[in-house]
């Protein structure tokens, strides 16, 4: 029997929009208002906004009620995790380009406008805008670095932005990856499907990002095996793994084997 998913609130646009918006959170009733208003108060208002729930018990979805007419669509029931949700809301998006804005995060007010700006000045697959942490911005994009580093972009949440065409031809988050299915997706993104990417400017900040999120919560030491699973599950060559491997564990020794 096919799965019925609890829409609280299900609205398609007539028109295609330039923005699919997806928020995913579970009980994140601390900061999903300062989410939700961020991309409320964008500028550009050719919006549809998704969000998905993975049934949350906190106050969560009575916050997001307060919102319900300015939303699209709310999905709330459980999933396999955050990488699950992404893949319901890449679903369910109907916009020229999707961005992802985890429910501790939050756009700056002009977010949308820079991506536009250079979406009506370009053509490219995907975009990252810079995003600003507590120490910090991050900026950029240097594809060549993917074959040894991660630190090759600012930020999935806030940051990305994806044309729908070129999603459908990534595919979904591998949920099996638990903690980065994003640095898989962004491998077959880069490496395998070869789609063409750009960055902002440095002070073009897209989003805030939050410290405490999902991956921060995660040992080092799953975080280094999950990654290096990745790579080798990608085909990467597997001479640099090794010396991927030696690198990291001469760098964190404590934090991998013990």
């Amino acid at each position: 029997m096919k799965k019925k998913h609890k829409f609280l609130k299900y609205k398609k646009n007539k028109k295609t929009p330039l923005f699919s918006i997806i928020t995913v959170v579970l009980n994140g009733e601390k900061h999903i208002e300062k989410c939700i208003k961020s991309v409320l108060n964008q500028k550009v208002k050719d919006i549809e906004y998704i969000i998905i729930d993975g049934g949350s018990s906190d106050k969560t979805i009575k916050i997001i009620k307060k919102y319900k007419a300015y939303i699209n669509i709310i999905l709330s029931e459980k999933d396999d995790g955050i990488y699950d949700a992404f893949n319901k809301g890449l679903k369910l998006s109907s916009g020229k380009f999707i961005g992802i804005v985890n429910s501790d995060d939050y756009l700056t007010g002009n977010a949308l406008s820079i991506i536009k700006k250079y979406i009506n000045k370009n053509k490219f697959d995907f975009i990252f805008g810079s995003v600003k942490k507590h120490w910090g911005i991050l900026h950029g994009y240097e594809p060549h670095k993917i074959y040894y580093s991660w630190g090759f972009y600012s930020s999935h949440s806030t940051g990305f932005f994806i044309t729908n065409r070129a999603a459908k031809i990534v595919g979904k988050y591998n949920i099996k990856y638990r903690y980065h299915a994003d640095y898989d997706y962004f491998f077959r993104m880069i490496v395998k499907k070869k789609l063409k990417g750009m960055a902002t400017k440095k002070n073009e900040i897209t989003g805030i990002f939050r410290r405490g999120g999902f991956s921060s919560t995660i040992p080092y030491k799953k975080l280094f095996y999950e990654d290096i699973k990745i790579r080798y599950d990608n085909g990467q060559n597997i001479f640099l793994i090794l010396i991927i491997i030696i690198y990291k564990i001469f760098k964190n020794f404590k934090k991998i084997l013990f």
